[in-house]
C-alpha cells in the first residue's frame, strides 16, 4: 500500500535509533514508529499531541508492562526493555482511506 497511499520515511540517529514516519502524498504525518537501544525522546516524536499523551498515560497504571494509550485523537503503544525498545503512534483520524493502523510498524 505504501507508495500511493503514503510513503515512509527513515530516520536513522547515532546511538542506533530507528524512527519511520508514515507521511500521505500532501506531506501530512499520520504515524511513527520507533526501534533502539534505548528510549525515544516522545516529546519529539509526538510533537503538538505529546500533551494528550502525557496527559492519558497518567492514568494508566503500566509500571513494567508495555503501555497503551488510547484516546479521540492519538493511539501510542510503546513497551520493550534494555537496548531493545520499540513502539509506535499514529493518528486514528489522519490515516489515509483503505490504511489500516496495523501499516504503522
Amino acid at each position: 500500500m505504501a507508495g500511493e497511499t503514503f510513503s515512509v520515511e527513515e530516520i536513522s540517529s547515532a546511538d542506533g535509533m530507528v524512527v519511520r514516519e508514515y507521511v500521505t502524498p500532501s506531506g501530512q504525518v499520520f504515524g511513527v514508529s520507533w526501534r533502539g537501544p534505548v528510549r525515544p525522546d516522545l516529546k519529539t516524536l509526538l510533537g503538538d499531541y505529546f500533551r494528550e499523551f502525557a496527559q492519558a498515560s497518567r492514568s494508566s497504571a503500566h509500571g513494567r508492562r508495555p503501555l497503551l494509550v488510547r484516546t479521540d485523537h492519538l493511539v501510542v503503544e510503546t513497551g520493550g526493555h534494555v537496548r531493545d525498545f520499540r513502539g509506535r503512534a499514529y493518528l486514528p483520524g489522519l490515516l489515509p482511506e483503505s490504511v489500516s493502523h496495523t501499516a504503522v510498524r
